[in-house]
């Protein structure tokens, strides 16, 4: 019997690389710097980002892609905070990946903003697969998720620069090992920065907060210093833009 068998998943993730780049020089030229958020529902993406956009909005041009399958309350809660926002709906699907976050980019006009900042859909295997075009990848481990999730999605861990443990302030009360977990992520990656922080009572965002503010100065994206402050916020009067994203069915690999 004559067939082919033809790697479809390699194709697609080949294509996506190639957009990935292409989004990463465009990004260089023009100085804007995307982080791409990532975690499980419920990890606390958007109270984190809230926190942040607390602490730098006032030093950078700061802009943010919600992505979510159906919804606009994130990017509402963003734009209430004074951000420049583009909700982007998923079409039902678990990730973002390189051509969405290309029309999210131009949709927000990243070319005018220093810091964008990329908070994906909900899901601990599907996002790590697929770059975005992303400088700076970001993941949120929550402590009621338990400190044995770098075992159980390595990839996640893998591929991202920072490891945010969300909610230390709840720690005593999951049975959290903050040690165990830091161990397990740094076995995956030892190059991986960690951070225990706490988006409700505030704790550890000032560490973050400096952290990022070296990796804006240092990267390749060299400006020798913050910005000055916008003169007016990046409100934006009638709420968050949106657009959807092609609705090709990519799938989620395990």
């Amino acid at each position: 019997m004559d067939y082919r068998i033809i790697d479809v998943k390699e194709q697609v993730l080949e294509e996506n690389d190639r957009i990935a780049a292409e989004t990463r020089a465009a990004l260089a030229r023009s100085g804007a710097y995307l982080v791409n958020l990532m975690g499980s529902p419920g990890a606390g993406k958007t109270s984190v980002l809230l926190r942040l956009l607390a602490l730098l909005g006032r030093e950078y041009r700061v802009g943010v892609l919600e992505a979510d399958v159906d919804s606009d309350v994130d990017a509402a809660a963003v734009a209430a905070a004074g951000a420049k926002v583009v909700q982007l709906h998923t079409g039902g699907l678990c990730h973002m990946d390189a051509a969405m976050t290309r029309q999210g980019l131009d949709a927000l006009g990243a070319e005018l903003l220093d810091l964008v900042i990329l908070e994906n859909v909900g899901n601990l295997v599907c996002p790590a697969e697929f770059d975005v075009g992303a400088d700076l990848r970001m993941m949120i481990l929550s402590v009621p998720e338990g400190d044995d999730k770098p075992l159980k999605y390595p990839l996640m861990f893998q591929v991202s620069d920072v490891m945010l443990v969300n909610k230390i302030d709840a720690a005593p009360v999951f049975d959290f090992d903050f040690e165990a977990a830091k161990a397990r992520a740094l076995a995956l990656n030892p190059n991986i920065a960690i951070f225990p922080i706490s988006a409700k009572t505030g704790e550890g965002f000032e560490a973050l907060a400096a952290y990022l503010r070296e990796r804006l100065a240092s990267d390749k994206h060299v400006w020798g210093g913050a910005h000055d402050a916008p003169s007016q916020p990046n409100s934006q009067e009638n709420g968050p833009s949106k657009a959807s994203a092609p609705t090709t069915d990519r799938g989620c690999g395990n």
